[in-house]
């Protein structure tokens, strides 16, 4: 054990003086410090009383062995019996009185962490609901249940995509038309366009969204709010009815899902002092600005900029049906622009051939060939234009099954891709292949050829499998051209960001 240090004395500068002047050195030790206290006069005469703090006995490291030894053993024999120790044995904690500064500080605490849960309430609300997943049994069931339309899958189910939903084709259409009077309350409109868009009649990204923000016009026109229900709750909860059943006749695509959640918005936020009627009235004027704005408008936009891009003696190549780029060079020939078209269409919808006969309809000079046939007349094209379903927040572009193949080709060929798209279809999503989130189309579409009788699709062998979308690598494009101009594929989320920024001021 290390010896113990003599006690120190007043005179000793390490020791503390504290209110009192000594006239002769006193001795203090720390045990006669602890066991009294005296009041002391001080300097200048003053009544002031102060305790001397005691001094912290120094203990050799053998005694705090021992000391947290049996500190341990007195918790352990505690938490056997049960009893939460609070401090040494024999002793208890005193209590203090709870002071103002704790209660504004913990008031303080209060209010941020409620504004951090609305802000992640508001964070949740701006994040995409989770899509679907068709292998899992239990929720497959349940929407099966309160499905309206027949669903029925298909007898060879391609494994990969066992989470996308592979359903027969042919008997929806008869199915929904027969159950027309049993259906709950659903508007015609709504029934029309869904219809329309079971049998194929409505294709085309901005044809679909515009059908059915049209068909929402319809049905807010004839909607009553109920008794002891608010308009904005009770329409809210019909849009998403009407929603429910157009996924079941065919999914949404990404500008129609865009669309929606503007219109949702709109409604949340109407002013609670308006009446019935004018609510109604400012939702239908809201619709009409954005069908004229982010649709009709936009496109105009993307084809005085895209037009520039064209010059005489050029050779363009376009793939599929897109509104856009039929529009782009129909107004280029309207100006005058000498330059041939290479129409690239592929089964099963073979979609290039109603635009081959608009094209050709209007005096351009066309030429149509294949998929197969792409890289034979890639090596005369000179620019390749392209629509698109959707542009995610990595610049990778949703479109067409097929339009990565033409990008890929023309990027070997070094010819530019310019891809048409407007900013409302753009999406915050990051999709790196076209295998976790697409739409699959009628797998008997592929399966049977016109004049030819083929027994394979009974085959219980072979799996069909026709995907509607692809997803094309940012890699491939050169330029997007938007409402907002011609960007490059690293710029999206800027156009993410902006156009998210406009709808919340709008």
């Amino acid at each position: 054990m290390e010896p113990r240090r003599p006690p120190r004395t007043v005179s000793d500068p390490k020791v503390r003086q504290v209110g009192f002047f000594t006239s002769e050195p006193t001795s203090i030790t720390g045990n006669s410090i602890n066991s009294s206290s005296s009041i002391l006069e001080g300097a200048g005469g003053d009544n002031r009383t102060e305790i001397l703090k005691p001094l912290k006995e120094k203990t050799t490291k053998a005694e705090r062995r021992a000391l947290q030894d049996s500190q341990r053993a007195a918790k352990a024999a505690a938490k056997a019996e049960g009893v939460k120790p609070h401090g040494a044995p024999g002793t208890a904690k005193p209590t203090k009185a709870p002071s103002q500064k704790s209660e504004t500080a913990s008031v303080i605490a209060s209010e941020k962490k409620g504004t951090d849960r609305l802000a992640e309430k508001d964070r949740k609300k701006d994040v995409p609901h989770p899509r679907m997943q068709y292998d899992d049994t239990s929720r497959v069931e349940k929407a099966k249940k309160r499905s309206v339309v027949k669903q029925t899958e298909v007898r060879n189910r391609v494994e990969l995509f066992r989470h996308l939903p592979q359903f027969e084709h042919g008997t929806k259409l008869s199915d929904l038309e027969s159950k027309f009077f049993e259906l709950d309350p659903m508007h015609p409109a709504i029934y029309k366009v869904g219809l329309q868009y079971l049998s194929g009649d409505i294709s085309g990204g901005n044809a679909r969204c515009i059908a059915m923000l049209n068909a929402f016009q319809e049905a807010i026109k004839d909607y009553s709010t109920p008794l002891a229900k608010t308009l904005t709750r009770d329409l809210t909860a019909k849009i998403s009815s009407y929603v429910s059943f157009l996924i079941q006749c065919r999914p949404l695509s990404v500008s129609m899902g865009n669309a929606i959640r503007f219109l949702k918005n709109r409604i949340a936020k109407l002013p609670l002092n308006l009446s019935e009627s004018e609510s109604k009235a400012t939702l239908i004027s809201d619709i009409d600005q954005f069908i004229n704005e982010k649709i009709i408008l936009a496109v105009r936009a993307i084809v005085k900029d895209a037009v520039t891009k064209i010059r005489d003696g050029d050779t363009l190549l376009t793939y599929g049906s897109s509104s856009a780029v039929e529009m782009i060079l129909l107004h280029a020939h309207e100006l005058g622009k000498k330059f041939q078209v290479v129409v690239v269409d592929s089964r099963p919808k073979l979609e290039g051939q109603l635009l081959l006969r608009r094209l050709v309809k209007k005096g351009l000079h066309c030429t149509y060939a294949n998929i197969n046939a792409l890289s034979y007349i890639m090596h005369e094209v000179t620019r390749v234009l392209l629509g698109a379903s959707s542009v995610l927040s990595n610049g990778t572009v949703y479109s067409r099954v097929g339009s990565a193949s033409v990008a890929m080709v023309a990027h070997e060929f070094r010819v530019p891709v310019l891809v048409c798209c407007e900013a409302y279809k753009f999406d915050e999503r990051v999709q790196l292949d076209s295998i976790c989130s697409n739409e699959l189309g009628d797998p008997d579409a592929i399966s049977k050829v016109n004049g030819r009788e083929d027994k394979l699709c009974n085959n219980e062998n072979l799996q069909f499998l026709n995907l509607v979308y692809d997803v094309t690598p940012s890699d491939y494009v050169s330029m997007i051209i938007t409402d907002y101009g011609m960007v490059p594929p690293t710029s999206v989320p800027v156009i993410v960001r902006e156009y998210k920024k406009e709808h919340l001021l709008v």
